[in-house]
């Protein structure tokens, strides 16, 4: 799994990172709650562990902010406040899980893969849609205005994983690895190439711009015009 760590205490930070290591995943860190959100949002994790108290920006508005984002990276909420209130406030603003101070580390990772687990195997929906775009992923079909869209298989596939991050900075290391399965040179321009001609379907002719590039990040599909 590939974890990103939000956590201001450097001791528990670590901690929970030196043992996840062990356990053979890959692991980022951030000290501050906006660091943390930028790192959530512009780069692919499997799971967060987010602490509640942090500086700058706490583990809830944060957690809140990646739900209205339309990120729904599975997140473990840590926090010394145990009660059921907390917890419940917790949940609310879009954790999925909750574990109090102090805490084991078996606990922990069971947790963490337990959230990671239901994500994979929850069924996923067969149509999805971004502004008035719409793809049928059993139907294998892409309309956008009523008006049909003919893709090729890899650009359907590139489609389908921009709109499955919609609202979210996708990398080009992100596609490489999602898209094709492959490492290719960083200096490919396969990438540029296949965007630019899903870019002249879905956009060209229509009211206004879905697919843009984030200069120096990547690349974003939103679903409106701002």
């Amino acid at each position: 799994m590939r974890i990103l760590i939000i956590e201001d205490d450097t001791a528990t930070a670590a901690y929970i990172q030196k043992g996840l290591i062990e356990a053979g995943h890959t692991v980022d860190t951030a000290t501050q709650g906006d660091d943390g959100l930028a790192m959530a949002i512009n780069e692919h994790y499997q799971v967060l562990i987010v602490d509640r108290m942090l500086p700058v920006l706490d583990g809830l508005s944060l957690v809140s902010t990646l739900r209205e984002h339309n990120n729904h990276t599975p997140t473990l909420i840590l926090s010394a406040l145990g009660e059921v209130d907390d917890r419940v406030e917790g949940l609310r603003m879009g954790g999925d899980d909750y574990l109090t101070k102090p805490f084991s580390f078996s606990e922990l990772l069971a947790r963490l893969e337990a959230l990671v687990r239901r994500t994979t195997t929850e069924t996923k929906a067969t149509v999805l849609q971004v502004g008035n775009l719409t793809m049928d992923l059993l139907g294998r079909e892409v309309k956008r205005e009523g008006q049909v869209i003919d893709l090729q298989p890899r650009e359907f596939r590139l489609l389908e994983y921009l709109m499955r991050h919609s609202n979210q900075v996708v990398t080009r290391t992100m596609l490489l690895e999602n898209v094709w399965d492959y490492n290719f040179d960083p200096q490919t321009n396969v990438i540029d190439v296949h965007i630019s001609r899903l870019r002249s379907k879905i956009d060209k002719n229509f009211s206004y711009q879905l697919l843009n590039t984030i200069r120096g990040a990547g690349y974003i599909l939103r679903e409106s015009k701002a």
